[in-house]
């Protein structure tokens, strides 16, 4: 994915599209899957429900 597609611009503010990886911090975005989120750095994962 381009950095573009982590943020939605919307007027004059910005939001990130991903949450951030909590171990591994701001920077390092959790990738979006069907049935859970993960990093692909650290491996961390959260079910969705």
């Amino acid at each position: 994915m381009a950095a573009k597609d982590y943020y939605k611009v919307s007027g004059n503010s910005i939001e990130r599209a991903n949450q951030f990886c909590p171990r591994c911090g701001e920077g390092v975005f959790l990738a979006e899957h069907k049935d859970r989120r993960s990093c692909g750095k650290c491996g961390y994962t959260e079910f969705k429900k």
